[in-house]
């Protein structure tokens, strides 16, 4: 089905205003699929027209620069506890993205090399590995090697006899 542009506009203010409604309410009020609505919210962004509604961050706080966290950090510890909730929703980031940039920013600052166990567990255990592999090749070529005197000392006893002495009679023709 096609919608108007201007339709279309009205129902993503009223998703995004302030008496924002969800998009699976909105649906069944305006007989829209919720998925339809969500595209379009998607799609409209901060170009949204209705002057009361908020504009939307394209922006994931995982894709924000080291300055924009950093300036995020700055403005929230500004601001009281009363406004930060109001704060937090404009910039579409939630209380743990401040705490953990601000763990980030003292570890930099402390110039404490961020390291993950698993990385160290990792690295052990190739070191681990390949000394394994190390010694089962040695142990591995020892184990030729003998084989191969064992092969030659029993060829050796067939041509010459044995060693006490006792050679084993030929036969002649």
């Amino acid at each position: 089905m096609y919608y108007s542009e201007m339709f279309k506009d009205k129902m993503v203010c009223r998703m995004t205003g302030p008496g924002a409604i969800s998009a699976g309410a909105l649906s069944k009020e305006m007989d829209v699929s919720p998925s339809t609505l969500s595209r379009w919210l998607r799609k409209a962004g901060q170009r949204c027209t209705c002057p009361e509604s908020l504009p939307m961050k394209e922006k994931r706080p995982q894709d924000w620069t080291s300055d924009e966290k950093l300036n995020a950090i700055i403005e929230a510890s500004k601001i009281d506890n009363a406004d930060l909730g109001a704060f937090l929703r404009e910039k579409g980031l939630h209380e743990t993205h401040l705490e953990q940039w601000r763990l980030q920013i003292l570890n930099a600052l402390q110039m404490k090399p961020v390291t993950d166990t698993k990385n160290k567990s990792k690295s052990s255990d190739t070191k681990k590995i390949r000394q394994l592999e190390k010694e089962l090749q040695r142990k591995e070529s020892a184990l030729a090697e003998a084989a191969a005197l064992l092969i030659l000392k029993k060829k050796a006893q067939k041509i010459w006899g044995d060693e006490d002495g006792n050679m084993a009679p030929r036969s002649v023709k």
